[in-house]
């Protein structure tokens, strides 16, 4: 079974990969990049040579490009001790004309050092003149020198698949910032607990995150960020948070507590300081910081009262598959066992409505029934109650259990008929016997082999419900990704389903083996 799985598993990356490669070149590829600013409203602010650096830098958020101002060149320079900060900084001083002409000597030199370097690289060099009015420079108009290369469809996919798992270490942090001893610090006791309780604790610094691993009173008690799934970025639907994060993290009102900060400063704050992250000159940057921080470690997420879209999108989705195995298949079965009985035919009837009416149909169906006896009708992620997980429940679990039915009841039919079933009778087993035995037993096989892809595709939510009732959950998110030209966000779904679906078929392949003793992964000698 190992070598079995492991060819599987082989298979199914090279699927992934081939999956994410398609997607990239369509959304990479074929779709115009400007409309990644139909919905940014900052774009519509800049002007005349702000307008074009802004476009690139926006298109190397969304990697498009690589883009390097000569500014940053310069502060590369700088960090690299090949000049000194006073031949920086006039250095960076770009002179009013295109051509350069009203360029200082030095900077002529450090600009022809730039167009070298970076067009012997590939990249192509663009210089914007300033943009004068009225004997003076507009708006948005400063002068720009900067280098741009395209990313190759293959380079991307490098680049995307060599970074999805992110191993945090202390050389995170640039050398050129001063951070004092880089390392790894293990205790017993927790300064965020006091110091004075048992919670085990690594404290990094130099490294990313301030803790790589933790412990608190959250399910799974355990916590760690030394190595993280990296997505990619979104930069609309939840800008500058990873698309895992942004399925995973908690969501709704903040829930304050009393937190005792760095500094010693205590007040009452949302702020999880376990998540901390290196921001370099953040804490000198605001005097609240200040007030909390006693290093850049100053970048928190918050606690919020609600679970994640993932979280949600699984506690419906799993509820609703468990509805569905519990009357699916008893029902499928007693259709098998009293064809064309009363029940068989007032299930067939009902498989034939779920199947003719569109799905959106008779879940506003149900939406109305629902909202006539009272049931909520819409989502409140700060005020959850039972109530509402009423109708998303309903609405997911009666088709499912439309189709458990017929697939079952047929599976069960089609044994029947099986050569093993005329030899059992004619071995004078009874019709029970036979039916419960051995006929359920092999018709459960192929059911057995869904139950994984149901528990893992139960965190992918679903799309109409999900809108339907304003359940926050993950079912809407690559549409919203989609509407709104996100491309780290589709990219990153889409591996996401990639990887449930291969995992799920290995799953099922396994599980269905188990409970199948005809089935073997093992080679046969022929």
């Amino acid at each position: 079974m190992g070598k079995y799985v492991f060819k599987r598993l082989v298979h199914g990356i090279v699927s992934i990969i081939l999956v994410v490669f398609i997607v990239m070149l369509l959304v990479y590829g074929l779709m115009n990049r400007d409309l990644v600013f139909a919905k940014d409203g900052n774009f519509g602010k800049q002007a005349n040579n702000n307008r074009r650096t802004y476009m690139l830098q926006q298109w190397e958020l969304f990697g498009y490009l690589d883009y390097v101002p000569y500014a940053d060149y310069m502060l590369m320079l700088r960090q690299n001790g090949e000049i000194d900060e006073e031949t920086r900084t006039e250095a960076v001083k770009l002179g009013r004309d295109a051509d350069g002409s009203s360029d200082s000597e030095l900077t002529v030199e450090y600009t022809k050092q730039f167009y070298e370097y970076y067009e012997s690289k590939g990249y192509k060099v663009e210089r914007l003149g300033a943009v004068v009015s009225r004997g003076r420079i507009a708006a948005g108009g400063q002068p720009a020198l900067f280098a741009y290369k395209d990313h190759s469809l293959l380079e991307r996919l490098w680049i995307y698949f060599t970074g999805i798992v992110q191993v945090d270490n202390i050389h995170y942090v640039p050398e050129y910032n001063d951070i004092g001893e880089r390392k790894l610090t293990f205790t017993l006791h927790d300064p965020l607990y006091g110091g004075d309780k048992f919670a085990p604790a690594i404290i990094g610094n130099g490294t990313k995150h301030k803790y790589l691993l933790y412990f608190n009173h959250k399910f799974p008690y355990i916590h760690q960020n030394l190595a993280t799934i990296n997505l990619g970025a979104s930069f609309s639907i939840s800008r500058g948070v990873d698309v895992f994060t942004t399925m995973t993290q908690s969501q709704g009102s903040w829930v304050q507590s009393s937190i005792t900060y760095p500094t010693g400063l205590t007040e009452m704050s949302a702020d999880d300081l376990h998540t901390a992250t290196y921001i370099a000159g953040s804490k000198d940057a605001s005097e609240m910081l200040q007030a909390r921080f006693v290093d850049d470690y100053t970048n928190v997420l918050t606690v919020r009262g609600s679970y994640s879209r993932l979280g949600y999108s699984f506690l419906i989705g799993i509820i609703a598959s468990i509805v569905t195995y519990v009357l699916g298949l008893p029902i499928g079965v007693l259709m098998a066992r009293f064809k064309e009985g009363i029940l068989d035919k007032a299930g067939t009837v009902y498989i034939m409505f779920i199947s003719a009416v569109p799905s959106l149909a008779y879940i506003f169906l149900f939406r109305g029934i629902g909202s006539s006896i009272g049931l909520p009708t819409m989502f409140d992620m700060d005020n959850v109650t039972k109530a509402m997980y009423v109708l998303p429940i309903i609405s997911l679990a009666l088709p499912s259990i439309a189709s458990m039915m017929k697939w079952m009841r047929r599976y069960m039919i089609d044994q029947m008929n099986s050569d093993y079933v005329k030899f059992a009778r004619s071995g004078g087993m009874s019709e029970t016997e036979i039916f419960f035995k051995h006929v359920m037993k092999v018709a459960a096989i192929p059911i057995v082999q869904g139950i994984p892809g149901t528990i893992l595709f139960a965190m992918t939510g679903a799309l109409i419900t999900e809108r339907v009732y304003l359940v926050p959950g993950a079912g809407g998110l690559l549409i919203d990704a989609i509407n709104q030209y996100d491309n780290s966000v589709i990219v990153g779904v889409t591996l996401f389903y990639a990887a449930l679906s291969v995992l799920s078929l290995i799953l099922g392949d396994v599980l269905m083996a188990m409970v199948d003793p005809r089935i073997s992964f093992t080679d046969k000698a022929r």
